[in-house]
């Protein structure tokens, strides 16, 4: 096997997911891909004729995130028609998984260039729009596998663990502040591109807008658990509710406490991302210096109904294929999908939280679920070199019970 690189990483700001309220929700989704594929194109000095496919993520692919949206987004950018694209839909794990799956192809020499990540517009395309559920509304399955609401299984986490309201509003709170200094501190410029609107040439948008850098301890304490009224209604085939269907599944939380709420959870936001990843041989030819080197990928199934706990079990598959333990891991980004999330993980793998999401996480930039990934990973690769680090680990909890990590080694 060969080696996978990273050439280069770029994404959009991240929109609020509103529609006619956020900045990108004017923008198609089409096109916003497609000026991080440009942006990246010219960012890496890379002629697009040479690259060999588009990998992106995106989780609701129907309307205008149908129709293969990767190759649709080739198009958009004036792209040669000869440059291929594919979509794929791992969940929040879908823009690192299309990462994963373009050093795949570069490092078994099939591919020498492929350029992966991922789009999502969830202010023009909301979450749940392909009207399939959790389960594609297939009864045999739900009566093996009954799948709750993500953010019952983050309570139901949280539960079990012991975590309370204070701990992961405290999570929040440090999301925050450490995404407020990395904007004020511009450590997101690297890889950060304004985006246009195509008819008029205007910028919309420039930087993240989601991010609330006053949140304090005592406002998110205000917020309304989101998940406690909806878990308590009569949902299932015999009535039960949905507490009652994940407590039949986990009769030692005894009640789940409900702690997750819009402040301690990720926010619903637009946005995309573009990664470069080839091989050396290419990269030598097109007088590019890689910054990273992808040095093992994996993913991790586990019980779908609390569905949120494989980042601990994908880390550790990664880590154990490298080689390394987690003393060797310089730097993690674990996407913040809930609080008890990362607080899972950095427990199960004794993490210290210094080392994690050090400029802050999905709580407070949000989360454009099939973008996500490839932007933590571009994160984790422009931190690595600002402070002078080496390694570093991503990965994301994933619906249905997945987890997804990759490891990175800066060059």
């Amino acid at each position: 096997m060969g080696a996978a690189y990273i050439l280069d990483a770029v994404r959009s700001p991240r929109g609020r997911g509103k529609a006619g309220k956020g900045a990108l929700s004017g923008v198609h989704p089409q096109e916003v891909l497609a000026q991080a594929l440009n942006r990246l194109a010219a960012k890496s000095g890379v002629d697009p004729a040479a690259i060999d496919d588009v990998v992106m993520g995106c989780v609701s692919q129907v309307g205008e995130q149908g129709a293969n949206i990767a190759r649709n987004a080739v198009l958009a950018a004036d792209w040669p028609i000869e440059v291929t694209g594919v979509t794929l839909n791992r969940f929040c794990g879908s823009g690192l998984q299309a990462i994963n799956f373009a050093a795949m192809g570069v490092a078994a020499g099939w591919q020498q260039a492929v350029v992966a990540g991922g789009v999502e517009s969830m202010s023009r395309v909301p979450m749940m729009s392909d009207g399939a559920g959790a389960d594609g509304e297939n009864l045999r399955l739900r009566a093996k596998h009954y799948q709750v609401p993500q953010g019952i299984s983050a309570d139901l986490i949280a539960t079990l663990e012991g975590f309370s309201r204070e701990d992961v509003d405290e999570f929040a709170v440090t999301s925050q502040q450490r995404a407020a200094q990395a904007q004020e501190n511009c450590h997101f410029s690297n890889s950060l591109f304004p985006v246009i609107d195509p008819a008029t040439g205007e910028t919309v948008l420039e930087k993240d807008e989601h991010a609330r850098p006053g949140t304090t301890l005592e406002g998110l304490a205000e917020l309304d658990a989101v998940f406690a009224e909806y878990g308590s209604k009569p949902i299932g085939p015999n009535g039960e509710s949905l507490d009652q269907i994940a407590l039949e599944r986990y009769p030692e939380a005894k009640e789940i406490n409900h702690v997750h709420t819009a402040g301690n959870s990720s926010g619903i936001v637009d946005g995309a991302a573009a990664v470069l990843v080839a091989s050396e041989e290419f990269a030598q030819a097109h007088g590019v210096k890689p910054r990273a080197r992808i040095k093992t990928v994996a993913t991790y199934g586990s019980e779908p109904l609390i569905m949120l706990t494989a980042p601990t079990p994908a880390s550790k598959k990664a880590l154990e294929q490298s080689g390394m333990s987690v003393d060797d891991i310089d730097l993690w980004e674990i996407n913040e999908a809930f609080g008890a999330i990362p607080l899972q993980t950095m427990r199960n793998l004794g993490i210290d939280h210094d080392k994690v999401n050090v400029n802050g996480g999905a709580i407070a930039l949000g989360h454009p679920l099939g973008a996500t990934g490839a932007m933590l990973l571009g994160t984790a690769v422009d931190e690595l070199e600002r402070a002078d680090l080496n390694t570093a680990l991503v990965t994301l909890c994933i619906g249905g019970g997945q987890g997804v990590a990759t490891i990175l080694e800066r060059v």
